[in-house]
C-alpha cells in the first residue's frame, strides 16, 4: 500500500457526526496505517515532563506519525464536544486530543484526508472508472448483453459503481440495457 491507496481509501464507515465534523476512529486509522506499513509508528511530543503546551491557560498537542519512512507532524488543541479549546482540561480531554491529533496526522499521509477537505467522498482512481465503462460499452456494442450486465455487477465497491453509472449518464442506451437485463434476470428469477 502507499500514499495513493490511502488517498483513495473510503473511511465513511468508520467515521462518526458530531455536531457539523465528521470523526475518524482512531483505532481505525492506526489499524489502517499499520496494514499500510507494518514499521509505521508515532509520538507525541514532549514539553519537559507534559505531552502537551499551555498557552494562556488552554493545552495544544503535537503528535507525528510516520508512515513510509517520512514523518508528519500535526498539532491540536484539547477542545470540548464544541470544538473549544478548554481551560485547564483534564487527562481525558488531553488524551482524547493527543489521539485525534495522532489521526489528524495519518491523514496528512492520505488516510482520509478527504474529511478535512469537506468533501463526502475519496479520490477515485479514473484510470479504473474508465476501463470498467468502457469494458461496459464494449460489451454492450458487440451485443453481449450477459457479458455487459456480468461486468457491471462485478463491481463490488458501491462508490466505483456509482461513479461507472455517473460515466455511463450519456449513453443511455447502456443503462437503459443493464436494467433491461436485470429485469429479465429478476422475472427469471421470481417466475
Amino acid at each position: 500500500m502507499d500514499v495513493n491507496t490511502l488517498l483513495k481509501l473510503n473511511v465513511n464507515e468508520h467515521t462518526e457526526k458530531k455536531g457539523n465534523l465528521t470523526y475518524l476512529s482512531w483505532a481505525w486509522a492506526w489499524a489502517e496505517a499499520l496494514k499500510a506499513d507494518p514499521a509505521a509508528h508515532f509520538q507525541v511530543q514532549m514539553f519537559g515532563d507534559k505531552c502537551w503546551i499551555d498557552i494562556n491557560g488552554t493545552y495544544m498537542v503535537w503528535v507525528t506519525a510516520t508512515l513510509f519512512n517520512k514523518p508528519i507532524t500535526c498539532q491540536l488543541p484539547v477542545m470540548d464536544h464544541r470544538n473549544k479549546a478548554i481551560q485547564h482540561p483534564d487527562a481525558f480531554a488531553v488524551n482524547t486530543a493527543i489521539m485525534r491529533c495522532m489521526t489528524k496526522a495519518l491523514s496528512l499521509h492520505g488516510l482520509g484526508l478527504y474529511i478535512y477537505a469537506g468533501e463526502d467522498l475519496p479520490q477515485m482512481d479514473t484510470g479504473l472508472i474508465d476501463q470498467v465503462v468502457e469494458a461496459i460499452k464494449g460489451l454492450h456494442a458487440k451485443s453481449d448483453l450477459a457479458g455487459m450486465y456480468g461486468e457491471w455487477e462485478s463491481i463490488s465497491d458501491n462508490d466505483v459503481r456509482l461513479a461507472v453509472w455517473e460515466a455511463l449518464k450519456i449513453d443511455s442506451k447502456v443503462r437503459a440495457a443493464i436494467k433491461a437485463f436485470k429485469s429479465k434476470l429478476d422475472e427469471v428469477n421470481n417466475g
